[in-house]
């Protein structure tokens, strides 16, 4: 990886690619910590040091712009959100399904603008949504209209320039341009995590700690053992042969070349958690734009509340707890089965195959095919699902014990894999340069 990046470095057109990059992350990193105006500062501080874990969720992903109600405190959650909207119609909607599938290029570039409309939409639902939400918290100068447009208003403008600045990574910089703003939104993160470790060993109490060094040599060890998972299980594949009948073409003959078909063991990416966190907590964010008590209160609305954030919050009772990672676990499983075949289509794959004059080793043409494709995907996806379940409940399991730190599983998944897929790029990018001046 390190020769990669060195060699980067020294290839002109990789290292603009590189710069480019780079100076938009800066310009990310800086509208973060630009506030909405309209905003007090000091009740801000007051108001969300008290808050639930679902706005540390929030900030997580933002890079703490969250917290200081910056224009990117949303991040690009709402361009999410409406990718997952519109690859799910695609499923349902021919002719979405024709954009995304027999189109070409000029289809995909539809569906990413009916992908940006509808972000823009969630966008001015979210931003007022928290403008409701915080607005009896007295962080606003005023709860007048034109504050209130004011900070909607903003809130939308920063959510279309992270599209914007994540169009320009992919287009003219390196990797996916949405995935490295999550990347570096999590990434800023790290040094509040290794404050906080040092902490445990240098406590302002009684100095050094031999307790705390035990804790943190742990925690360390542990986050080697999960980072090698990770890039072990988002590297692995399964290989399926597939074999190529000769045929003569007038004098020549083609075909007859062996290859295989790569199944990764994590299909779904991190997407099925995503789902999942979205789904558990769409009740709690719906329940506190129109009662910002909610978590001091009893009741029907209080209780799905609390079981709605108790995945991501340390103040919810034990028994709220257990259930929702109980319901939390099978989303995953449930989501992960979803997208991996939503996205993966045996019998279109088997389909393909036999067109081409290729059959799998030991199984005959058509169904059969299909049938065997299918039993493999599912035995991945098990495995992908439990998998991603275990990453996910590892900062929960973190609850119970005196250890804080937010830098989970899913952000270390998020993280390994982006990191992964831009030096992948960067590989491709020094390949062509490398073909391209050997041609010339």
């Amino acid at each position: 990886m390190f020769q990669t990046i060195k060699n980067a470095i020294k290839t002109p057109d990789v290292r603009k690619r590189l710069l480019y990059t780079l100076l938009l992350i800066v310009i990310f990193r800086l509208g973060s910590y630009i506030t909405v105006p309209g905003v007090n500062s000091v009740a801000l501080g007051e108001a969300l040091g008290a808050s639930n874990g679902l706005t540390g969720l929030i900030d997580l992903i933002s890079g703490g712009a969250f917290s200081r109600f910056s224009l990117f405190a949303m991040s690009i959650s709402p361009y999410i959100t409406a990718s997952i909207v519109i690859q799910l119609l695609a499923m349902v909607i021919p002719a979405l399904e024709r954009l995304s599938k027999e189109e070409g290029e000029a289809g995909r570039n539809k569906l990413n603008k009916y992908t940006k409309m509808l972000s823009i939409v969630l966008a001015l639902v979210e931003s007022l949504g928290l403008y409701l939400s915080y607005r009896g918290a007295g962080i606003f100068v005023d709860n007048g209209f034109m504050t209130g447009a004011l900070v909607v208003l903003s809130l939308m403008t920063g959510t279309s320039v992270l599209m914007w600045l994540g169009d320009q990574i992919t287009n003219k910089g390196i990797g996916n341009g949405i995935s490295v703003i999550i990347f570096v939104g999590i990434v800023s993160g790290l040094p509040a995590g290794i404050i906080t470790v040092w902490n445990m060993v240098f406590t302002a109490l009684s100095g050094f700690s031999t307790t705390g060094l035990i804790t943190a040599i742990g925690i360390l060890i542990g986050a080697i053992i999960l980072i090698a998972a990770v890039v072990f299980v988002q590297q692995a594949e399964r290989r399926v042969p597939v074999q190529y009948a000769k045929k003569v073409v007038g004098r020549k003959m083609y075909g007859g070349q062996n290859t295989h078909i790569p199944l990764k063991l994590a299909m779904a990416g991190v997407l099925p958690i995503i789902f999942a966190s979205s789904f558990l907590t769409f009740p709690a964010m719906i329940i506190s734009m129109f009662n910002t008590n909610i978590a001091s209160q009893t009741g029907f609305l209080a209780g799905l509340y609390k079981f709605s954030i108790a995945t991501s919050s340390s103040g919810v009772p034990i028994g709220y707890t257990i259930a929702n990672a109980i319901v939390y676990l099978i989303l995953i499983v449930a989501f992960t089965f979803f997208y991996t075949f939503a996205t993966f289509n045996p019998a279109e794959v088997s389909n393909n195959i036999k067109k081409n004059g290729g059959f799998i080793p030991g199984i005959r043409a058509g169904k059969p095919t299909t049938d065997y494709l299918t039993a493999i995907v599912s035995k991945l996806t098990w495995f992908g699902g439990i998998y991603l379940a275990i990453i996910a409940i590892l900062p929960m399991l973190l609850r119970f014990t005196s250890i804080d730190i937010a830098f989970g599983g899913t952000s270390i998944l998020i993280v390994v894999g982006v990191a992964l897929e831009m030096v992948e790029q960067l590989e491709s990018q020094l390949v062509m340069r490398h073909y391209k001046g050997f041609l010339e």
